[in-house]
């Protein structure tokens, strides 16, 4: 607000939430334009007030808010442009080059630990463009109708040789079923199963919390199966006798565990014997960063009895909404039928643009580059765990976006949790992904999302909410 019988100069106007004229004006006024341009409410290339407007605006001295506004242009949050004022830095300025993986944090400033987000930056945006642009370009106008309820021809054929090469799946085009995300592809399974005669269908316990809301809305009763670091307890499912499962073969959600040999052999075996449909949650399979690679898919060994599910969620974005099916000969009509029920078929060109990616090898490169950048963060977040909570065992291959931390003794989950978002930092507890096998004290923390610098903060402050819980 400006000040009494002041005349302001012609100069945008600047809202700066939070504002605090108490607190430590410098400081304050450094923080709240750097994390404005940081969470993209200061557009690149959008004028800043004069130093004189803004000092007046908030009852500062003029030199203070130039100094302030010399120090983010130090760091390449701002240019001083002649004749132009002081302006928000392009986004190809310095302060993108100085933290390149660094996507914009949570809308209220929080550092988000959401274990199923990638690092949006990455979005191989110039390679996307092309291909939707060739889609477009090569589209028929009779192919801009309705139809292809099982998606893309294009799209099949090129899934089909991808999961093959890259999955050890045995996939045929015609056997890909696409659908619109992860979520409504365990809705076709869930109806597919259902017009099977099944009821009741098992889960993993801990597990992804959306799957089991997504089974229960579809009318089925969930049957949660204990997992542990060898995976789904394939005897403990059979003793259930559910009438279908869905699992996470290759890197589980939370626990992150392979599922061993002898269990997966004794879940095909079962799944044989008691005429029952697997659903392979492939989620983040292709994010594996030690030296033995990904494991092959479960499908690979029994596609008469498993459906294989994969995303670009992880690997690309959630934003594009694109996933499918690999499924048995004899239920891809009834699958077929059941997406169908749901809307007029997938978005075409997207289908497309992702076939031509696939096909040119972009995709692959995009791959082969996020499991660079995640293992390079993963690291991160392992060494500030080991420096300032180093009697906290870490559980979980070396995959995905996230990993499991196992709380000291004594210290309790719920009020970790708690002092950590009230410093800033949004996290999981085990007990958000537990049905009926409740497990320690833990923490699922998710490292796509934050920079490296955010996760070292983020540690930080779990150490000190944890100090504070032991206390």
């Amino acid at each position: 607000m400006a000040v009494p019988g002041t005349t302001l100069p012609a100069s945008p106007e600047l809202l700066l939430p939070g504002w605090d004229p108490t607190a430590p004006r410098r400081a304050q006024l450094e923080a709240g334009l750097r994390g404005s341009v940081r969470s993209g409410r200061l557009r690149p290339g959008v004028r800043l007030p004069s130093s004189r407007a803004l000092a007046i605006e908030l009852g500062v001295s003029r030199r203070l808010v130039v100094e302030a506004y010399e120090q983010l242009t130090a760091e390449g949050y701002l240019v001083a442009v002649r004749g132009s004022g002081t302006r928000v830095a392009p986004a190809t300025a310095a302060a993108r080059e100085a933290e390149p993986a660094a996507p914009a944090p949570a809308p209220d400033g929080a550092i988000d630990l959401f274990p199923g987000a990638p690092d949006l930056s990455l979005f191989p945006r110039r390679a996307w463009g092309r291909a939707l642009r060739r889609a477009l370009a090569e589209l028929p106008d009779a192919r801009l109708g309705y139809g292809e309820f099982g998606g893309a021809a294009e799209l099949r054929d090129a899934l089909a040789e991808h999961l093959g090469r890259v999955r050890a799946a045995a996939a045929e085009p015609d056997s890909i079923l696409v659908t619109a995300g992860y979520q409504q592809g365990l809705r076709v399974f869930c109806r597919l199963v259902r017009g099977r005669g099944a009821r009741r269908v098992a889960i993993e316990d801990p597990g992804y919390p959306v799957a089991a809301w997504t089974i229960e809305a579809e009318g089925l009763e969930l049957v949660p199966v204990p997992v542990d670091d060898d995976g789904i307890d394939v005897e403990a499912l059979a003793a259930a006798d559910p009438d279908a499962v869905v699992v996470t073969p290759a890197h589980s959600l939370p626990v992150g565990a392979v599922l061993a040999a002898e269990r997966r052999l004794a879940l095909v075996e079962w799944a044989r014997r008691r005429g029952a449909l697997v659903l392979e949650d492939d989620y983040d399979a292709e994010l594996r960063y030690d030296r033995r690679g990904p494991a092959g898919t479960l499908q690979g060994l029994a596609p008469d009895v498993v459906v294989l599910a994969g995303s670009v969620s992880k690997t690309l974005a959630p934003a594009l909404r694109l996933a499918w099916l690999c499924l048995p000969a004899d239920a891809v009509a009834a699958a077929t039928l059941a997406r169908a029920a749901f809307d007029g078929g997938g978005p075409r060109l997207d289908e497309l643009a992702l076939a031509d990616l696939i096909a040119s090898g972009a995709f692959d490169r995009h791959v082969r580059a996020a499991r660079a950048h995640n293992r390079e963060k993963r690291a991160a977040l392992l060494a500030a765990l080991a420096a300032q909570l180093p009697d906290a065992r870490v559980r979980g291959i070396e995959a995905g976006l996230h990993l499991l931390l196992e709380l000291p003794p004594g210290v309790a989950e719920r009020a970790v949790v708690e002092g950590a978002a009230a410093a800033g930092v949004r996290v999981q507890g085990l007990a958000d992904f537990t049905r009926s096998h409740p497990g320690p004290p833990a923490l699922v923390l998710g490292y796509g999302l934050p920079s490296i610098r955010e996760l070292r903060q983020a540690v930080a402050a779990i150490a000190d909410a944890a100090a504070a819980a032991r206390a």
